[in-house]
Order: structure tokens, then C-alpha cells, then sequence
């Protein structure tokens, strides 16, 4: 049985990464790079698609794990019977070639150990030839090879290579993991032990530049950490999430591809990295979105490759039976083809961020933001699938709505607050034309709440960014009566759904059946919190921190029911939300302010 999602932990180079469980098995490694089919671990647990297990070969008593500092270099403690032993784990800073090192450390007593090393390269469908050259494992299939290397013996067994040694006080046993292209030469051999020392203070040197002072600083800390291992060096992108197919519902479809950029985070992503003193990332960031978005503004995608790619074809891989059952397993998503009105106003709306907060000018990004502007003008009036990207029927979404708002308001900005030339007049008739069609279309004035779209009898939770983003007050009677209307009809024990699970189906086109949806639930601490409840939102996010795994891991969702976590991990939109809730509960600039102040 696969371990549930919350009992990995993760590692990464910020070029790909890779997922540790607490019983030290590697369940899923992407090489060289997060959307490679070079994945030589399928599916988190599954035995037959790829793994590298590295643990005391006995009864284990207990498990104890840690990240050094504010590093990705893991370590785990296991206590048995014969003594304890810890496995270090992580991945060093690139330099060509992807590597995984781990150190396995005698503490007290005399440990039997085992590694059991399965490799399967693309998603498991490919068994490679494996061969020992010049002392090292070599195993080798296409265009991919991985070289282990370790003075610790190995040896063949059912299609699987494994090592029994143990380990005593005091001893060390290390072991590289290489990718490597497979037509050039052997990669350069790296001292294990050196590397843990070396990613220590190459992660410790990174955190000491976050100049976050405001409250749970640990908690924020660790998922800036892990924001950045989340990014795509060379070029400045930032995933979804490391992972495919992890579900939202155990057993379900509702199994997505999320190891690509949506230009939706980039609002997020962007705040919660400036607010915490990361210039450098956050011009990556904005340098990789105006590469991405380049061309026809009628072209721009929702979601790209990590460095630009638009050819993103979605396929089920049937070979795989899917995490605990769950399929189909795809790779590539197929919303890439969808028309989202919201990405337009959340481009908009980073681009107007950085200016308020320091990023120098870019000389394309006006000329861009126009073009975009010129665009939305003939096509805010259009239905669209919306910021869930639902397989259903398009339909006028309260929130596509808002943010088309979103992007005339910043561009007018542009001109009022930066300087910039454009038909200000006529942008001003248009955001009022919306602002007014949304209040008066979007707001059921008996129930006193806006809808998830026009004439819809139901609530959505992307609702709560109305007053994040500007669209009205937090003061606003119809702000606190949509806030009141999603706590009464959307929470499930202290969290927020994304809109009503019971006939889900007839909005997105899926079998019902999905957890409570974490960013959603920090946006209603945000709300609270700008309304001045700030005790309400204070409890909230507090519930919501002590749904972090053992080493501060979000995943998208939530089963309260089940008491796990759901969907691929872990996952950027939660810990871009965790900080941003952190900024909002203490003292300083809060995101909102910083995006739409006059």
C-alpha cells in the first residue's frame, strides 16, 4: 500500500526534485528535469514503477526526520532494536548532471541496513539494462542513463538492485545516484558526504537572504524553501507542483499533470516573494512570464512549460494503476487549450506588482500590457472555464469577471500612478461597464452573496478574492455577506471547499468528489483579517499550519474526514498562500496593499 502523501518529504537542485518517504524510499524522482519522462520512480509507493529504498532492513521502532536549518538536506533517525541510524538525503546544487546523494550515519549500536534500488524510466514503462562499470552501477535505456555509485557491495535480485550491509556507531555508508545522457562519456564522480555539507550551505546561504520579519517565521521560511525548489533555475520558472496524478479524491479522476507554470500563480508567487526580500526571484519570475506570453495576445496560454513550452498534450499512461487506484495517470494537461478570462487580469496584475514594489521598468511590458488591453476589450464579455478549469460548459464566472476588471484597473494605474501613455478615458468607461455588470449580474441580492457565475444558485470560493484584489472593500456589505455565505455553505470542519462537492458534476463535467481546497481556505483568513476579525482569521490559520506534514508540506488538498492530504505535493498555491496569510496576521505590508493601493 503507497504511503499516504503526507509522509514524503522533499528534496530538490531548482532544476527537478524528488519525494522521500518516512520509510527512506525515494517514490519519485524526475530527471533532469521536473517534466522529463526520465521519472524513474511512476507513482508515489508503487513497487513495480521505480524505487530507491534505503532503511534499516528490521523492525523499525520509531521514525523521527528533520530538515537541517532552513535546508533541503533531509534527515532521517530511525530507532530499532539493535541501535539507531539516520539517512541523510539530498540534492546538490547543479552543475551538469542531476545527482541524489545518501549518507547513511551509525549513531548508537550495530544497524543491519538494506537498499533496494528499482529503476524504471519513462513513468515506469521502461525496464533498462543494468550493468556494473568501473565499480559503479550503470543502468541505461534510450536517451537516459543513471550511474549509482558506493563502496557498498551490490547485487542483481528480481529485476532490482539491493545491498544488505550494516552500520555501526560512528561509520558512514554513502551512495550517489547520477543521471546522465547516455550517449556521453560517465559523469564526474562528487563525495557524497562533501555534497550534504555543500547543499547545507548553499540552502542556508539562500535563506539568509529572506528579510521576512513578521510572525511564524519557521512556517513561512519553509515554504519560501520550498517555493524555491520549486523553481526551474535556467530560466526563473516556478511549477505547480513536482508531482502527476496524485488525486483529489482517492480512488477518482480528478487526477491532474501540475508540473508546469500557470500565470495565475504569478500574482501570488510574485507577493509572497517580494514581501519577503526576494528581488532575484521575483525578476525571474517576471522575466519568465513576459518570454512565456510573448506573441498574439489572442495566443496566450494559461500554462506553460517551465521554460515557455505551449505544445502540452495531455495522454493517460494505462500502464499505471494510479496512486492507491486512482485513474486515469496523465502526463501534459489538456487545459492548456482552454480560455481563461482571469489570466489576463493576473498578468495585469503582476506586471503592476512589480512596478509598485521596485522591479525596474521592463521596456516590452507596456508595449505588452496594451496589446493584452486591446485583447480583453472584445473578449470580456465571453464565457470562459473559468480559474477551476472546469471540462464543463463555458459559463460567465463571477471571478473571470472580477479580474478582467482587475487588468483595466492596473493598466489605468499604469497611467495614473507610473506615467504610462493609453486611452485612460476609455479604460476608465470600460472598468466601470464591468464593475456594474458583475454587481448586477453576479450578486443574488436575496441571499446576500455573489455566485460562482450569472444566475448560478451556488457559491464559489475564488469569491474571496474580491476584496484581495481590489474589486470592493472588505468593508463592503456584499464583501461580508459572500464571506458569511461560503463559511455557512462551503466549510467542512474549519476549511473551505471550492465550490458545493455535492453536484460538482453538473459545474465541471467530473464525478463528484474532491477534499477541501487549502489556498481557498487561506483566502477567507485573508478576508477576516481585512475585515478586522482578527481573532476568527488568527484561528483559521492556525488550524491551517497544523495540516502541515512533520517537515511543513502542504499538498492542494485536504480530507477532513480521512485526516490527509490530497493532490500533488506538495504544492505551490498553498505555501504561496501560507505566506501571504502570514503578511496579512502580521505587522508591515500586506499583499493586498501592496497590488492595489491608489
Amino acid at each position: 500500500m503507497p504511503a499516504p502523501i503526507e509522509d514524503y518529504a522533499l528534496i530538490g537542485d531548482t532544476h527537478t526534485a524528488g519525494l522521500v518517504s518516512r520509510d527512506g524510499s525515494v517514490d519519485w524522482l524526475c530527471l533532469p528535469r521536473f517534466d522529463s519522462p526520465a521519472c524513474f520512480a511512476a507513482l508515489l509507493g508503487d513497487e513495480r514503477n521505480g524505487r530507491w529504498r534505503l532503511a534499516p532492513a528490521g523492525p523499525v521502532q520509531e521514525v523521527r526526520r528533520r530538515y537541517l536549518g532552513d535546508t533541503l538536506v533531509l534527515e532521517t533517525e530511525y530507532r530499532t532494536d539493535d541501535g539507531v541510524v539516520r539517512v541523510v538525503d539530498c540534492m546538490p546544487p547543479r552543475q551538469v548532471d542531476p545527482d541524489v546523494a545518501r549518507v547513511v550515519e551509525g549513531v548508537r549500536g550495530r544497524v543491519p541496513m538494506r537498499m533496494e534500488l528499482t529503476i524504471r524510466f519513462d513513468y515506469g514503462s521502461i525496464v533498462p539494462w543494468v550493468r556494473q562499470v568501473d565499480g559503479a552501477l550503470h543502468a541505461i535505456a534510450g536517451p537516459d542513463s543513471v550511474w549509482l555509485r558506493t563502496p557498498v557491495p551490490v547485487r542483481g535480485e528480481n529485476w532490482t538492485t539491493v545491498a544488505e550491509f550494516a552500520i555501526a556507531e560512528g561509520q558512514r555508508a554513502p551512495f550517489m545516484l547520477t543521471w546522465h545522457a547516455s550517449h556521453r562519456p560517465a559523469p564526474r564522480r562528487i563525495d557524497p558526504i562533501r555534497a550534504l555539507s555543500d547543499t547545507e550551505a548553499w540552502w542556508g546561504d539562500w535563506a539568509s537572504r529572506v528579510t521576512y520579519a513578521g510572525g511564524w517565521q519557521d512556517a513561512v521560511i519553509r515554504s519560501l524553501l520550498t517555493l524555491k525548489a520549486l523553481t526551474y533555475a535556467p530560466t526563473g520558472g516556478i511549477v505547480a507542483a513536482p508531482t502527476t496524478s496524485l488525486p483529489e479524491a482517492l480512488g477518482g479522476v480528478r487526477n491532474w499533470d501540475y508540473r508546469y507554470c500557470w500565470l495565475r500563480d504569478s500574482t501570488f508567487t510574485l507577493s509572497a516573494l517580494m514581501l519577503a526580500g526576494l528581488a532575484d526571484e521575483a525578476k525571474a519570475w517576471r522575466e519568465w512570464l513576459l518570454r512565456a506570453v510573448a506573441g498574439q495576445p489572442r495566443q496566450m496560454q494559461i500554462l506553460y512549460g517551465v521554460a515557455g513550452e505551449r505544445r502540452i498534450t495531455e495522454q493517460e499512461l494505462d500502464w499505471l494503476p494510479g496512486y492507491q487506484g486512482s485513474r486515469p495517470v496523465r502526463v501534459g494537461n489538456a487545459a492548456v487549450g482552454q480560455f481563461q478570462l482571469d489570466v489576463y487580469g493576473e498578468v495585469m496584475d503582476t506586471l503592476h506588482l512589480g512596478r509598485r514594489i521596485g522591479l525596474e521598468a521592463h521596456d516590452a511590458g507596456w508595449d505588452l500590457q496594451q496589446a493584452l488591453l486591446d485583447f480583453l476589450e472584445s473578449k470580456w464579455r465571453e464565457p470562459d472555464e473559468g480559474i477551476w478549469e472546469i471540462r464543463g460548459p463555458r459559463r460567465h464566472f463571477t471571478h473571470s469577471k472580477v479580474m478582467a476588471w482587475v487588468a483595466v484597473d492596473r493598466a489605468i494605474k499604469a497611467v495614473e500612478l507610473d506615467g504610462q501613455e493609453g486611452p485612460a478615458d476609455r479604460w476608465r468607461a470600460l472598468r466601470r461597464e464591468i464593475h456594474d455588470e458583475v454587481c448586477r449580474e453576479a450578486y443574488d441580492a436575496e441571499r446576500d452573496t455573489f455566485v460562482q457565475y450569472y444566475g448560478a444558485d451556488h457559491l464559489d470560493a475564488s469569491l474571496l478574492q474580491i476584496p484581495l484584489v481590489g474589486f470592493l472593500p472588505p468593508g463592503d456589505p456584499r464583501v461580508k455577506g459572500t464571506a458569511a455565505a461560503i463559511q455557512r455553505e462551503l466549510m467542512a470542519d474549519g476549511l473551505v471547499h471550492r465550490y458545493p462537492p455535492e453536484g460538482s458534476e453538473q459545474v465541471d463535467g467530473l464525478p463528484p468528489g474532491e477534499g477541501t481546497f487549502l489556498a481557498c481556505t487561506f483566502w477567507l483568513a485573508d478576508n477576516l483579517a481585512l475585515m478586522g476579525r482578527r481573532q476568527e482569521a488568527l484561528a483559521i490559520f492556525e488550524r491551517l499550519l497544523t495540516l502541515r506534514n512533520d517537515v511543513g508540506l502542504l499538498a492542494e488538498e485536504f480530507d477532513p474526514s480521512a485526516g490527509r492530504q490530497l493532490g500533488n505535493f506538495p504544492q505551490a498555491f498553498s505555501h504561496v498562500a501560507l505566506v501571504n496569510t502570514a503578511n496579512y496576521l502580521s505587522e508591515g505590508p500586506a499583499p493586498a496593499w501592496a497590488r492595489h493601493r491608489d
